[in-house]
């Protein structure tokens, strides 16, 4: 069984955007894997934007609206990426061998 602070945090909020855990000693299991490719997809579509992101800031014509569109989608992808980040470096401070 794994530990309560050893929960995975996935890459998707539960109703009321709450926090969703993995409780599993199953790395390679479907949910493991699943999880990791959503992480994946977020990650490529952060870089995608990203490139998007500076094409519409330099492009001198961009409107109000465009702006706002990409500040929203912006957003998205940042929390997403952080949400990545954090799940992550939990999983990267369980796995050192000299943690305290």
């Amino acid at each position: 069984m794994t530990a309560p602070n050893e929960l995975r945090l996935l890459p998707w909020s539960g109703p009321e955007g709450k926090p969703c855990y993995l409780d599993t000693d199953d790395k390679a299991g479907y949910m493991s894997r699943l999880a990791d490719n959503i992480e994946a997809v977020q990650l490529g579509t952060a870089a995608e934007l990203l490139e998007h992101a500076s094409d519409t800031l330099d492009d001198q014509g961009a409107s109000p609206e465009d702006l706002e569109r990409l500040a929203r989608e912006l957003t998205r992808a940042l929390r997403d990426v952080l949400r990545v980040a954090v799940s992550r470096g939990h999983l990267l401070a369980l796995s050192d061998p000299h943690r305290s």
